[in-house]
């Protein structure tokens, strides 16, 4: 579960980030509200932890995650504002919003151990994504912002990931985690394509 190589089911072709990358404004107005709700959903779950007990390492985890996130998000609005784009009002995830329909609602450490991997998926598939656009894309700034974030994105899905071993058995996460690595590989071949991070061809 925490080799260094992405345990996804479904692999991006590199046509992807040749597509998106035809419109970077549009994608870095994506890639910014992707951070922005990764800070919120990181303080989110810091406020969800099981009781009475919460794993030792909890706040300090969610806490590092949401710091990440928030300078990601200031570093990519900057180049936003920076190259003439502005972040939109408005952001919808079709991919986010799908994978959070899987979380098993009322089943208590369930419930949480299934928010917590959605958020280790949408990490993953980002790292992912951002690698390819590292190696796809001609503008040297923005290829050094994509192959920055990779590293951080790896340590972001395996820490929620670690987390969920806290709260149920080992082999009670590894079951749900495969059940949920299938449904993203499905979901995720179902987006439109477009300027967006978690797109489809």
């Amino acid at each position: 579960m925490r080799d260094a190589e992405l345990p996804l089911r479904y692999t991006t072709p590199p046509e992807w980030a040749v597509a998106v990358l035809t419109e970077p404004l549009a994608l870095l107005n994506d890639h910014a509200h992707l951070e922005k709700k990764a800070a919120s959903n990181a303080l989110e779950l810091l406020n969800r932890w099981p009781e009475p007990c919460p794993p030792e390492n909890w706040v300090t985890s969610m806490t590092a995650v949401a710091r990440d996130e928030v300078e990601h998000l200031s570093v990519v609005t900057r180049l936003l504002a920076r190259r003439g784009g502005k972040l939109s009002r408005q952001h919808a995830n079709p991919y986010a919003s799908g994978l959070h329909q899987l979380v098993r609602k009322g089943l208590g450490p369930g419930e949480l151990i299934d928010r917590l991997m959605i958020s280790a998926l949408i990490e993953a598939r980002s790292c992912e994504r951002f690698q390819l656009l590292a190696t796809a894309c001609q503008d040297a700034e923005m290829a050094k912002l994509y192959k920055g974030l990779w590293a951080s994105e790896h340590g972001h899905y395996l820490s929620f990931l670690r987390l969920a071993e806290e709260i149920q058995p080992p082999e009670v996460v590894a079951k749900r985690w495969d059940e949920m690595l299938n449904d993203e590989a499905k979901l995720i071949q179902q987006q439109a394509p477009g300027p967006r991070m978690h797109s489809g061809l």
